[in-house]
């Protein structure tokens, strides 16, 4: 099936599942009409599931095209056909390689590094995959140094006051300064490959970067949503005063273990309105079901399923970005879903770029090829009023 024809479902279940709500608002579902309402939602989340896959199939597919027209033999282009010959873990190539570089070998198992072209494909497709990227503001590089500071407003200074002619103008007192300060955390995965796959595998550098970026991708994402700021970033989940402080938490109006389109509206209520431009939802697809049936004070429904491939949902004229790390247990004063402003509010640094060893001898006593990679960078929230963190009741 189609995305387009797997989102047009989408929004026919969604439609059947109000309308069989609609029939029974004041009173319980029970019986067929239950097992037909249980039914609709599984197919629900079936359908948003195979289309999440879908999205991310079709920006591997376009990654991976990109780098089969650019392997293509082209002059100047010789270092890196070299580069992926070696990936097959042949002494011939890697040997070439090695002396197209003038590179050394290490001691115990050698290595090659992955030339800027290659490396500058692997940031292109961490951006593709993994949507804080795409919305935040990308800083840096740090480089060789040890952290980057940037200054921050900490308080406001006082309004202008109106005076006499003659008066002298009021003395500011309250404004301050503060420093934001990134440092290169580390990030690293060992992939050991067989090397009967890579010898017989068409594309050898297109199956390592997969894996490369599957791994390296989710675990961003659980940085920036999750970190505590102790050797990794600091998330948008996870309360802090040098990130996003509990004085923008918002429960009015949500329940327990419902979150309520009062309590929505009372988040969106919290962002002034020079943020809401530009803003977005954070939440996971579970807080999605519960929320694709509330409806607002005139009976119509919150949630905008999209009907556009490509274009995300939308809730409250905001659009939605779902992520498998975000919260989804939904109890007492646990937090629940980030409305922000991510290009005003959240930083990402790259320290430097992706380095990739490829381990040739290390794992030949077991037939496999080893691919080491690892990043240094960091994360945080730098602007809190650009956030509204929902939180349950």
């Amino acid at each position: 099936m189609k995305l387009i024809e797997m989102k047009q479902e989408r929004a026919k279940v969604t439609n059947m599942i109000r309308d069989l709500m609609n029939g029974f608002e004041n009173i319980e579902i029970t019986g067929e009409k239950k097992e037909e309402l249980t039914k609709m939602e599984a197919r629900f989340d079936e359908l948003t599931d195979k289309i999440n896959k879908e999205e991310k199939q079709l920006e591997r597919e376009r990654a991976i095209g990109e780098i089969e027209d650019e392997m293509k033999p082209a002059k100047g282009n010789e270092i890196r056909t070299l580069f992926a010959k070696a990936l097959s873990g042949e002494m011939k190539h890697m040997d070439a390689y090695q002396n197209a570089l003038s590179l050394g070998t290490d001691e115990t198992a050698g290595y090659l590094t992955a030339p800027v072209q290659f490396v500058q494909e692997l940031i292109k497709g961490l951006d593709n995959i993994l949507f804080m990227r795409q919305i935040s503001t990308i800083v840096g590089p740090i480089g060789a140094a040890q952290s980057l500071g940037y200054p921050f407003m900490k308080t406001e200074a006082t309004d202008a006051s109106w005076t006499a002619e003659v008066d002298p103008a009021a003395e500011e007192t309250t404004l301050d300064f503060g420093r934001r300060e990134f440092k290169p955390y580390k990030l690293a995965k060992l992939i050991k490959v067989s090397n009967t796959l890579v010898s017989h595998a068409p594309m050898a550098e297109g199956v390592v970067k997969s894996a490369i970026e599957s791994k390296i991708s989710t675990a961003q994402e659980n940085g920036y949503m999750n970190g505590n700021g102790s050797s990794q970033p600091l998330g948008i989940f996870f309360a802090h005063n040098d990130g996003i402080p509990t004085t923008r938490d918002v429960s009015t109006g949500n329940t327990a273990t419902t979150v309520t389109f009062d309590g929505l509206m009372e988040a969106r209520g919290l962002l002034k309105q020079q943020y809401r431009n530009g803003a977005q939802w954070v939440m996971h697809r579970d807080l999605e079901k519960m929320l694709a049936k509330i409806k607002d004070g005139e009976g119509q429904y919150v949630w905008q399923p999209s009907l556009i491939a490509g274009q995300p949902d939308r809730l409250l004229g905001f659009n939605v970005n779902l992520s498998e790390y975000a919260p989804n247990t939904y109890e007492t004063t646990l937090y629940a879903a980030v409305l922000g402003n991510f290009k005003k509010g959240y930083w990402i640094c790259d320290a430097d770029t992706i380095k990739l060893r490829v381990l040739k001898e290390l794992y030949a006593v077991n037939n496999q090829i080893g691919y080491l990679v690892d990043y240094f960078g960091d994360g945080a929230p730098v602007d809190p009023l650009a956030f509204a963190r929902v939180k349950m009741g």
